[in-house]
């Protein structure tokens, strides 16, 4: 699934090409995602312009006038600009075409994503009211993260997954920064000092900004059809790697599950 850095990587890499564009067209191609599209939408869109365009979380808001389309790229999803004659592919489900002859295209082979339009302020909507502060502002520390953790014995890998807490961070960032800041997935998040949490969140957002600048190598890829947009090798310390030497250590790497994920650890760096 797409997280965080590869969906800041998708807003930098369209943004420049529809921003303060007309809305020429809307081809839909499929109506069922995740949810159904929006009903109207072409009517919802065509004409307007693109006034603005940003992530919250693992969300896409595109701003008009009158609304904002809000996107998610679910398990697969990806957004392409491309030419607006480009052949549509087999699971290129809607193209959304500007004045500049570009087009907007999402392509999504498991239908996991979703397009949804809302006409009050994006901040109301029921899937985005309740998500926590974005992890590379300001309003995101080791403080904020030891106050909200106070009495919960919930394991601090869920625990900063999830985003109620703080906004887009998945599985993959999730299990590199607590093996950077030497915590184990599976600790209650009730029981991290204040200095735990003050590593944890410099550790969460040391691994995001690593990862959105790998992310930045892609960008180019946004115009080719076949490229994967906002997809990218990062190199990763735990994830992925289990039954291999620890980097730090060469302590075997250990794999279990919480809460219905992967999770690979270092035994012996963190505690």
């Amino acid at each position: 699934m797409p997280e965080l850095p590869e969906v800041e990587t998708t807003l930098r890499g369209i943004k420049p090409h529809i921003i303060h564009q007309k809305v020429t067209e809307v081809v839909v191609r499929h109506k069922q995602l995740r949810w159904p599209l929006p009903p109207r939408l072409k009517a919802k869109l065509q004409g307007s312009i693109v006034q603005n365009i940003v992530r919250r979380g693992k969300y896409l808001l595109f701003g008009f006038d009158h609304g904002t389309l809000i996107l998610h790229l679910g398990m697969s999803g990806r957004l392409h600009i491309l030419p607006c004659t480009a052949t549509a592919q087999k699971h290129d489900h809607l193209d959304i075409c500007f004045e500049n002859q570009k087009c907007l295209r999402l392509t999504d082979p498991r239908r996991f994503g979703a397009v949804l339009w809302t006409p009050e302020p994006p901040e109301h909507h029921a899937l985005l009211c309740h998500i926590g502060p974005e992890p590379l502002t300001g309003a995101f520390n080791g403080d904020y993260l030891y106050e909200q953790a106070q009495n919960k014995k919930i394991a601090i890998k869920s625990y900063i997954m999830d985003s109620r807490i703080v906004a887009g961070v998945g599985n993959i960032y999730a299990t590199e920064a607590l093996f950077d800041a030497g915590i184990h997935p599976e600790r209650s998040a009730g029981s991290l000092t204040r200095t735990n949490y003050q590593a944890l969140a410099a550790a969460i957002q040391s691994v995001l900004k690593k990862a959105i600048k790998k992310g930045g190598t892609t960008l180019k890829d946004f115009t080719r059809p076949s490229g994967s947009p906002g997809y990218f090798s990062v190199e990763l310390q735990v994830y992925g790697r289990d039954g291999e030497p620890c980097l730090r250590c060469a302590s075997t790497l250990r794999l279990l599950r919480l809460a219905q994920r992967s999770t690979v650890f270092c035994p012996r760096c963190q505690k």
